[in-house]
């Protein structure tokens, strides 16, 4: 094998070691993995990237990134088999973007603001991509996002074409009137439940249709408060798991287990941990 042991690597390095490993005397695991093998490897080492980001941790961070670089060269090393691209393509292209959506930096035009940046690199975006309608941007955010991401940025673009609420207070309306109708549905799949007559309809599809009406309608509230929906959502998650843990701390202390109480007993415990 032609590689030399060092105390310090560099870019050169990673790709060099990144085809050593997919060559034919390299490594069985590597060479077995494509593109869609290692899918969910790319979106693990990105989220474990923000969770060092979110921890403040510069170490982690460091490593994670690490990682994540790793996950592109891979993507880049198995494109370049195929003949298709290189990571020198990658990099060549990004740095065109960069520099063709900077025009304030690269070029002549004048942007004082961010607002004025980002209006000018949609606008450039838009124009490069060739996305002649609105409906085309909003066909374009990702449909691998998060749900809750993918809504928001939906909604933010929607917006740029004048369709949305006039304020946070009509967002909530909105809210409101889809909680009504999913109430609605809730009422409709109780009562075929109950007798089981009437013309068969697939209830689960419409109360799973107004559920996301709801949960929509939610992000676009969030985005209305300037809130990011995925980051609060994210932020409750983490206060549900804290009172669950006190509210078992409570009763292990009393020597109950959780499983023994019924959801109303639990709801008087709940709000004990939640009060301390």
């Amino acid at each position: 094998m032609d590689f030399t042991l060092k105390s310090r690597y560099d870019m050169n390095d990673l790709l060099d070691i990144m085809r050593i490993l997919r060559s034919e005397n390299g490594c069985p695991w590597d060479k077995e993995q494509t593109h869609k093998s290692i899918r969910k490897d790319f979106i693990e080492e990105v989220y474990e990237a923000i969770e060092a980001i979110d921890t403040e941790d510069s170490e982690l961070l460091r490593e994670e990134l690490g990682d994540v670089l790793l996950q592109v060269v891979f993507h880049c090393r198995i494109e370049e088999e195929q003949e298709r691209f290189c990571f020198g393509d990658v990099v060549n292209e990004v740095c065109q973007k960069l520099v063709t959506r900077h025009p304030h930096v690269f070029g002549d035009v004048t942007a004082e603001t961010s607002e004025e940046v980002l209006k000018n690199w949609n606008d450039i975006k838009q124009k490069t991509k060739g996305q002649e309608t609105y409906t085309e941007t909003l066909e374009s955010v990702s449909s691998a996002l998060p749900a809750l991401m993918r809504a928001q940025k939906v909604g933010q673009r929607a917006k740029r074409a004048g369709m949305d609420f006039r304020d946070a207070i009509s967002a909530m309306d909105s809210m409101e009137k889809e909680i009504a109708e999913l109430k609605a549905a809730l009422a409709t799949a109780a009562l075929k439940g109950m007798n089981g007559k009437g013309k068969e309809i697939d209830v689960s599809a419409a109360v799973q249709d107004e559920l996301g009406d709801v949960l929509f309608s939610c992000v676009n509230l969030s985005r209305h408060l300037g809130f990011d929906a995925e980051e609060a959502l994210t932020a409750s998650t983490e206060k549900f798991i804290d009172r669950f843990r006190k509210t078992e701390d409570l009763l292990r202390c009393e020597g109950i287990d959780m499983k023994s109480l019924n959801i109303d007993e639990l709801d008087v415990w709940w709000r004990k941990a939640k009060s301390q």
